[in-house]
């Protein structure tokens, strides 16, 4: 399986994801599309970052005096009221970070300021008008439907935030042209390197404040923090006092990436540093990115586990329980034997849900058994082969006779199981006179072979 894995130890913004995906080896052409529609142009250099070479990516205006799209001249300092971390801007609140300490610069790279820097330029749009300029902008369908999950989970960050909902959601720096950029951009470099899957370590999320709009936060944001709750990743504190996740850069990873600890065992074809803005004293200020191919995996599936105990609950009514929860979403149900109170012979019922089921099931546990309470477990997921269904046809003196057989793999569909349904046997066994297991084991060898 292709993977593409992030070490994530110095946050993420949308510069440094796209410098690490074209040094990682996307092509920079697979950006055309974004500056064919907005007249902006992606500037892409080499830079230096404690001794690490890395592509610096700077999105640029082509017309700084168009007024067509909203642009209009603007000069930065690091006092402005929407400066951001990494040089890339994020927020859709303005903010000021707390200054420049002496253990970091600014770093334009060689930049004379010539052209003009496309942060916070063009209109501020509302989720709508997002959504309508990424539909129109042609890009492949897996791309705009990727875009527009990612802006997606941008609006709904920001409506839980501000308590609106996401239509009523007014971008202001992250719907405007430069922000746009980074999140197409990233689904088309993304596009291009066509991985299977994508990983990042827990993401750094810097520390201290930044002063917004609504007034002065801490770091991670309030958008960050919203859109982690999302995510299957993790965050971490540190290493430095400055803001290292963006709510751009936490929108995309958000929606393309898993969480692990470390990096997974992975065969490197190609690896690259992707450069954020500033230029840091004691580290490299870079998103890293390797591209190679790892083992197969089980799915990951986000679940809860219900338990109740019960004493006084019949036989029939425990064995009809399969049937009466899978009714309103159970996944799995188990019943096991226990000693109770008194050593009253009892059972213990578990139930494996996912977590927006749960509510209902424990009320149909409740209304089926009589149970005065029912428990959540702290299980948070499970992993799972995927599962496929064929159907075999055995002939058995001379009559065609239909069997389904299950099969487990997992994601590179290396199978480990395969297993034959039992009622299709047993109906098969007695039409035919032979024993259960013959046809079950007669099935799955057909599909073995």
């Amino acid at each position: 399986m292709r993977t593409l894995a992030f070490d994530g130890r110095m946050g993420a913004a949308g510069d440094m994801l796209l410098g690490a995906l074209l040094a990682a080896g996307a092509d920079r052409d697979a950006l055309s599309p974004v500056e064919d529609e907005l007249p902006i142009e992606y500037a892409v250099s080499e830079v230096d970052r404690c001794g690490i070479a890395a592509a610096r990516v700077e999105v640029l205006l082509t017309d700084a005096d168009s007024d067509g799209n909203g642009f209009h001249d603007h000069a930065h300092d690091d006092g402005h009221s929407h400066e951001h971390t990494h040089d890339e801007h994020s927020h859709s609140h303005s903010h000021t970070h707390d200054g420049d300490d002496n253990d970091h610069t600014r770093d334009h790279d060689g930049d004379d300021h010539d052209h003009t820097h496309a942060e916070g330029h063009g209109p501020s749009r509302t989720y709508a008008e997002v959504v309508d300029l990424v539909e129109e902008m042609g890009l492949p369908k897996t791309v705009k439907a990727d875009a527009l999950a990612m802006f997606e989970i941008l609006g709904e960050a920001e409506a839980s935030v501000h308590g609106t909902d996401l239509d009523g959601t007014h971008f202001h720096e992250v719907g405007a042209d430069d922000a746009i950029a980074d999140i197409v951009g990233a689904c088309l470099l993304l596009d291009d390197l066509d991985v299977d899957r994508v990983v990042t370590t827990p993401l750094s999320t810097g520390g201290g404040t930044v002063e917004m709009s609504h007034g002065t936060y801490p770091v991670p944001t309030p958008a960050v923090v919203e859109i982690a709750e999302r995510a299957d990743w993790s965050l971490q504190g540190g290493p430095i006092d400055r803001e290292l996740v963006t709510p751009t850069g936490a929108a995309i990873f958000a929606h393309i990436a898993e969480g692990t600890e470390s990096l997974p065992p992975l065969k490197v074809d190609t690896s690259g540093y992707g450069a954020g803005g500033w230029n840091l004293d004691d580290r490299p200020n870079v998103l890293r990115a390797l591209v190679g191919d790892g083992a197969g995996r089980l799915r990951r599936d986000e679940i809860t586990v219900l338990e109740t105990n019960v004493d006084d609950v019949s036989p029939e009514v425990l064995g009809d329980l399969q049937r009466t929860l899978a009714d309103v979403g159970a996944r799995d149900v188990s019943i096991v034997p226990t000693t109770m109170k008194k050593s009253r012979p009892g059972h213990i019922v578990k139930v494996i849900c996912k977590p927006e089921d749960a509510e209902r099931i424990a009320r149909r546990l409740a209304e089926a058994t009589g149970t005065l309470g029912v428990r959540e477990s702290g299980a948070g997921h499970r992993w799972v082969a995927d599962r496929e269904y064929e159907t075999v046809a055995l002939s058995v003196d001379g009559e065609q006779f239909e069997v389904t057989v299950k099969v487990a793999s997992d994601t590179d569909g290396t199978v480990f199981d395969v297993s034959a349904e039992y009622d299709d046997a047993a109906a098969v066994a007695d039409q035919t006179g032979l024993s259960v297991r013959e046809i079950q084991q007669r099935a799955e060898r057909m599909v073995r072979e």
